[in-house]
């Protein structure tokens, strides 16, 4: 999909495309009000703009439609639409030993019960042990912290997922 197809897209199919990328309701509705887009930098700069104007809660929900990091088991069924691109983001769980996976899947029931939300890190390029070093670090956050480490993760998710739209 080119900007020009995105652009023409009735305002449900445009929606629906884009919380692909971002599940935040608000957010998807922005950006579908937002357009015309001139190109792909405008497109993106809006995304960006209206993500860092939205509130904690539109945040909160856009983290919501994401997997736990390694739970491929959720990657499969509750994911389906955006499976593809999460098994991407994800590549560097799916080789890791079975004591990374256990560290991973407690460390994920740490931080959810601590913060209320699930760990959410830009997974493209991270191993997992990585990912686990990062999760374990980001526990010593207080709220007001590591939600704002999130939303900043949530956007570079989100910028690569516009960007795979595009490419599609």
């Amino acid at each position: 999909m080119n900007i020009d197809q995105l652009n023409h897209l009735s305002e449900e199919e445009a929606k629906t495309a884009l919380l692909r990328c971002c599940g935040s309701s608000r957010w998807a509705a922005q950006m579908v009000a937002r357009r015309p887009f001139t190109g792909a930098p405008d497109f993106l700069g809006a995304a960006e703009d209206i993500w860092n104007g939205l509130s904690s809660r539109d945040w909160i929900e856009a983290f919501s439609h994401h997997p736990k990091i390694g739970d491929l088991d959720s990657l499969r069924e509750k994911f389906a639409t955006t499976r593809n691109w999460a098994e991407g983001e994800q590549v560097g769980v799916k080789n890791a030993s079975e004591e990374t996976l256990k560290a991973l899947a407690e460390g994920n029931r740490k931080y959810e019960h601590k913060f209320g939300f699930i760990f959410i890190v830009c997974a493209t390029g991270k191993s997992a042990g990585e990912m686990l070093a990062m999760l374990n670090e980001r526990l010593a956050n207080d709220l007001a912290i590591e939600l704002k480490v999130a939303a900043a993760e949530q956007n570079k998710i989100t910028r690569l997922r516009l960007q795979k739209l595009l490419n599609e």
